[in-house]
Parts: C-alpha cells; sequence; structure tokens
C-alpha cells in the first residue's frame, strides 16, 4: 500500500496540476511572458492551484499499471484505498480553506466566513464597508467539502463488512461523490459555466463518473457470484 500511494500521489499531483493549467490556461500563457517564467508558474504547486477530478485519470492508470506488475486484483485494491482516498480528499479541503481557493457565494447564515485581504475571494467579493480588504461573509464551501468526504469515507468503511464482491465499495463511494459533487457546485462560484453549458467543468465531469460508476456496478454484477473475473469478497488475489 505504501509503495502504491507514493507513485499514486505522485502521478495524482501531475494529473491534478495539469487540470488545473489547462483549464486555466489565460493565467499561464500570456502574450510576450517569457517561456521560462511561464514553465516556472507552471510547476509553481506551492502557489496554489489543483483540481482534484484531474488526479483521477494519472492516478488510475498509476494503481492500474501498479496492481498489474504485482498480479494484484485492481477492484479489491481500489476497495482498500477508497476510505483513504475520501479522508485525503477532506484533509485537502482544509487546505483549501486556509488558502481561500474553492470558495462559496455570499451568505448571510452564522456560520458564513470572511476571507482575509490578498485570497482570491477578497478579491472578488470586497466588503463595501466593515475591515477593508476582508471579503464579504461566504459559505465555508471547502469545509462543507470536508465535511461531505468524510462522512463518505465513514460510510464507505462501515460498508466494507456488507460487500459481496470486490469493487462494491469503491462503486459506492464512485456513485455518491459525483452527486454531492455537483450538489457542492451549486454553492461554489469559483468555476464559471463550460463549454457552452450551465454546468461548471467539475459538474460535467461528474456526470462522467457517474456514467463510469454505472459502468463498474454492472462489471461487478453482471456475473452472479462474482463469477467471470469479479471475484467474491473474501477472495484471493
Amino acid at each position: 500500500i505504501l509503495g502504491l500511494a507514493t507513485q499514486v500521489f505522485v502521478w495524482g499531483i501531475v494529473g491534478a496540476r495539469l487540470f488545473y493549467v489547462i483549464q486555466y490556461h489565460d493565467r499561464f500563457f500570456v502574450a510576450g511572458k517569457p517561456v521560462m517564467q511561464t514553465l516556472v508558474d507552471v510547476v509553481n504547486i506551492a502557489g496554489g492551484g489543483l483540481v482534484v477530478f484531474g488526479s483521477l485519470p494519472t492516478a488510475a492508470v498509476a494503481a492500474w499499471l501498479f496492481a498489474r506488475r504485482h498480479t494484484l486484483d485492481i477492484l479489491t485494491l481500489a476497495d482498500i484505498i477508497a476510505p483513504g482516498m475520501l479522508v485525503g480528499l477532506a484533509l485537502g479541503r482544509v487546505g483549501c480553506f486556509l488558502n481561500g481557493c474553492c470558495y462559496g457565494g455570499p451568505c448571510e447564515l452564522p456560520w458564513a466566513v470572511s476571507f482575509p485581504e490578498g485570497t482570491e475571494v477578497a478579491i472578488k467579493f470586497p466588503q463595501e464597508s466593515g475591515v477593508a480588504g476582508r471579503s464579504v461573509p461566504v459559505h465555508p464551501a471547502q469545509l462543507y467539502a470536508a465535511i461531505d468526504a468524510g462522512l463518505l469515507a465513514a460510510l464507505a468503511v462501515a460498508w466494507t463488512p456488507f460487500a459481496r464482491r470486490a469493487g462494491e465499495v469503491f462503486a459506492l463511494v464512485l456513485t455518491l461523490h459525483p452527486i454531492s459533487r455537483m450538489l457542492l457546485e451549486a454553492i461554489r462560484v469559483d468555476e464559471p459555466p463550460a463549454l457552452g453549458t450551465p454546468f461548471s467543468i467539475s459538474q460535467l465531469l461528474s456526470l462522467v463518473l457517474l456514467a463510469a460508476a454505472a459502468a463498474l456496478w454492472w462489471h461487478i454484477g453482471r456475473v452472479e457470484g462474482g463469477r467471470g473475473g469479479v471475484p467474491p469478497r473474501g477472495g484471493t488475489l
């Protein structure tokens, strides 16, 4: 697991950063900007800019290659790492909160948060009165997402003893996370609509993941009892 985590982490970061650079290419590739400075900005991960969905393709390929190299069943492996992935996502959203990115829209609820000067949300929603430089109170969408990921992680752990076939835990996560992400995106205001639709790029990708989840459920349940390449829970790898 530690060996797998190392490879998935590295390639996940690469994919997450690449997706961010492509999505916000106008921030990096500016006319007249030196090529070397552009490259420095692209690899400057510490400056902020990772998209969770971007990590999925590269991390998935890394996990598949790892499982193939070590002759492990990829579905069983996916069940094992699913809760940990969600815990990592929850911690990452706490980082988003501290960084002031992935923010929600203005609100007047008791738990609304005002971000300090210099954050992206403070620039977009500055206070017209009160503390100069700070943002107006907004939804702490990052904390909503952290709580959501934590609850999904707990559900994945709780569901594990009841799963009958390999891949069911991961399939459950792959089904529920896109649904909650689409709902959370309705609160977030940091991403504009994409591809001429009223949906953000994350919502569109959530629909793709839901389709993938449906295909995975079909694959898992296509043969009763776990035959046909889908081993039952408790079977050998």
